[in-house]
C-alpha cells in the first residue's frame, strides 16, 4: 500500500509532505520495496500513528475486568474504530481469586482483524492507598507483594507491561526494588508526600497513574507526587484530559511540567460509546451522564470518553497539537517500552495509521 500526499507525522513532532509505503503490515523505505501497489490519496489530511491508550477499562458495555474474551474483542474493536491501535486493558481491585482468572485467561489470547493490538496488560491495583483509592474497592486492597504480581504476570503469560503502587504504602519500597527490572512501575492512589514520591522514583518507578487524580494535589510547601515525579526527567506521567478530570489550565500546566513525558490516557469504563445510563465498575454502580462518570458518593468512576477525543480535548484546551499527538502516540510507546514496534511512522514498526482532516476529525483508520 502506498499512502500518497499526505502530512505525515514525524519522530521530530513536525508534518512532512511525502508518501508513505507499506507491505506485509509493516512501514518501509520506499516504493521499490512495496508489492501491494494499492494507493490511498491523503491530499490534505494528516497522516498519524495509531495512538496507545496505556490505561483504559473497558467501552461499550465491556470490561478487562469482567474476564470475558468475547467482551475483550469488542473493546479492541471499538478502539480500533476510534483510532486507538495499541491498548493496554486494565484491572481494577477486586477478588484475587478474580485477578488470577482475569490473568491467565489473557496467556492465549489473541486479538483479531479489525481490532487494536493488546500491547500489555495494565494491573492497576490491588497494591493501592486506602485513603486515595478512588473508584476501587477497600475490601480488595492489598499491601505490595511481588510475589502475587509475579504469580499474575506469569499467569497472563507475562503481559502485564505496568503495575500500579501506592510508595507511602508498607513494604511499597521493596516492591519496586524487586520488580523493577520486570515491569514499569507507576506511582498512584497515593497520599505519599514529596520525599517519599522521590524516594519511589529512585528505587525505580517511573511512571504516574492519571497524574493530579486520587493523590495529593501540588501546594506550594508540599509539592507531593506531582512535585517530585516533574523533577525526575524519565518519569513520564499520565493524563486524563476528558474536560472533567483536569480543569484545562491544568491540562497546559501539567504539559509545560512534563516536557515531552505527558501520556495521554482515556481510563474509559464500560459506558464509554453508549448512552447515559447507570453501569458497573469494579463492582460499584456508576452513573455516567454525558462525560461524567461518578459513584453514588460523587466520586469520579473513570472516564465516558475514548483517548482520541482526550487528545483533540488537550487541542482544544490549547496545547500544540503537535504535542497532544505525541501525548497519544509516541510518549505512551516509550512509557512502557514499545517505542521500538509503534508509537511513529518509522521504517520497520508496524503500519498502523490513521487519517484525520486538519481539525484532527477522525477520517480513516488503516
Amino acid at each position: 500500500m502506498i499512502i500518497k500526499n499526505g502530512l505525515v507525522y514525524q519522530e521530530d513532532k513536525t508534518f512532512s509532505k511525502k508518501d508513505l509505503y507499506i507491505e506485509d503490515g509493516r512501514i518501509v523505505e520506499s516504493a521499490d520495496q512495496v508489492t501491494d501497489r494499492t494507493e490511498v490519496d491523503a491530499e490534505g489530511l494528516y497522516v498519524l500513528p495509531g495512538l496507545v491508550d496505556v490505561h483504559s477499562h473497558g467501552a461499550v458495555g465491556c470490561d478487562f475486568s469482567d474476564g470475558d474474551l468475547e467482551g475483550l474483542k469488542k473493546i479492541l474493536a471499538y478502539e480500533r474504530s476510534c483510532g486507538v491501535t495499541s491498548y493496554c486493558p486494565t484491572s481494577m481491585t477486586i477478588d484475587t481469586e478474580e485477578l488470577r482468572r482475569i490473568f491467565k485467561a489473557m496467556g492465549d489470547f489473541t486479538e483479531g482483524p479489525g481490532m487494536a493490538h493488546v500491547a500489555g496488560i495494565n494491573m492497576e491495583g490491588p497494591f493501592l492507598d486506602v485513603d486515595k483509592k478512588g473508584a476501587h474497592l477497600a475490601e480488595f486492597i492489598l499491601a505490595p507483594d511481588a510475589g502475587f504480581f509475579r504469580e499474575c504476570n506469569e499467569a497472563s503469560g507475562n503481559k502485564i507491561r505496568l503495575v500500579t503502587l501506592a510508595p507511602n504504602v508498607e513494604g511499597a519500597m521493596e516492591f519496586i526494588r524487586e520488580v523493577r527490572d520486570e515491569v514499569v512501575i507507576s506511582l498512584g492512589h497515593t497520599g505519599a508526600d514529596y520525599e517519599t514520591a522521590k524516594a519511589a522514583l529512585e528505587a525505580g518507578a517511573n511512571h504516574v497513574t492519571h497524574l493530579c487524580n486520587a493523590m495529593l494535589p501540588l501546594e506550594h510547601r508540599k509539592p507531593g507526587l506531582i512535585g517530585a515525579a516533574s523533577e525526575d526527567e524519565g518519569c513520564y506521567a499520565e493524563l486524563i484530559s476528558d474536560g472533567i478530570h483536569i480543569h484545562e489550565s491544568m491540562v497546559r500546566a501539567v504539559f509545560r511540567m512534563f516536557p515531552g513525558r505527558v501520556v495521554l490516557i482515556s481510563d474509559s469504563m464500560r459506558a464509554t460509546g453508549l448512552e447515559d445510563g447507570t453501569y458497573d465498575l469494579g463492582g460499584q454502580q456508576v452513573t455516567v451522564n454525558g462525560k461524567l462518570a461518578t459513584l453514588a458518593s460523587g466520586t469520579i468512576a473513570g472516564s465516558a470518553t475514548n483517548l482520541y477525543d482526550c487528545m483533540r480535548t488537550a487541542v482544544s484546551f490549547g496545547i500544540p497539537r503537535e504535542e497532544a499527538i505525541a501525548a497519544a502516540t509516541m510518549n505512551p510507546a516509550k512509557s512502557i517500552g514499545i517505542y521500538d514496534e509503534v508509537g511513529s511512522l518509522t521504517p520497520g514498526k508496524r503500519a498502523d495509521v490513521v487519517l484525520a482532516d486538519q481539525d484532527l476529525k477522525l477520517v480513516k483508520v488503516l
